[in-house]
């Protein structure tokens, strides 16, 4: 994350403080600045920011198939607010660590699902939960071919746990409305095929492609 010293972009914007509460697993801050308001006066306000890095993600879509490629795995965060088994299904995705994005969701994608990816388009960058976490995630997308899939199921050594599921465009969309799908970079990169019209003959509810 951007250090404190270099926050100066936005005039209204003075930072008088930051305190380390946390870095047992990744970076807990407790930041105290002067905030300008629309009207002229200045008030002092705190934030807590909770730094684990940027990430990235991608949307796997074979055309031809009429499907993409998800991953299943326990989200115990997910769990703990009211996820029916913490069984969490979404796009492959990963923390950057030391690596470009595009560097790092090849990377990702290929432990997770067995797909070691071709040609990758960037779609968009977003910021997940801007109230608190400061992590911004590179969003991709690429095609796949079935036939040169390979194991995936993530890092063992890691403790990860992937199931890979092949899913027809359709009924990925129809699981973000009955919730089956709930993960948000997972429903943005789903929306954005569909607007795209990526599976023009696929995307009607209802139909198994």
């Amino acid at each position: 994350m951007t250090s404190s010293t270099s926050l100066s972009r936005n005039p209204r914007v003075r930072v008088t403080d930051v305190e380390l509460l946390s870095s047992a697993w990744y970076v807990l801050r407790r930041t105290t600045f002067d905030y300008r308001h629309a009207d002229g006066h200045w008030t002092t306000e705190q934030r807590e920011t909770y730094d684990r890095g940027n990430g990235a993600t991608v949307l796997l879509y074979d055309v031809e198939g009429g499907t993409v490629l998800l991953t299943r795995q326990f989200r115990y965060p997910v769990y703990v607010n009211d996820h029916p088994d913490g069984m969490f299904i979404e796009t492959a995705a990963g923390l950057l660590d030391t690596d470009d994005p595009e560097t790092a969701i090849r990377r990702e994608a290929e432990e997770e699902t067995g797909v070691r990816i071709g040609a990758l388009e960037h779609v968009f960058d977003v910021y997940t939960s801007p109230g608190s976490v400061t992590e911004r995630l590179h969003c991709y997308a690429a095609p796949y071919d079935p036939a040169d899939r390979g194991e995936g199921g993530g890092v063992a050594d890691e403790g990860e746990d992937i199931e890979v599921l092949e899913l027809p465009f359709a009924k990925a969309l129809e699981m973000v409305g009955t919730g089956e799908i709930a993960d948000a970079k997972t429903i943005l990169l789903l929306q954005w095929a569909a607007l795209q019209g990526l599976f023009r003959s696929s995307s009607r509810p209802g139909q198994t492609s």
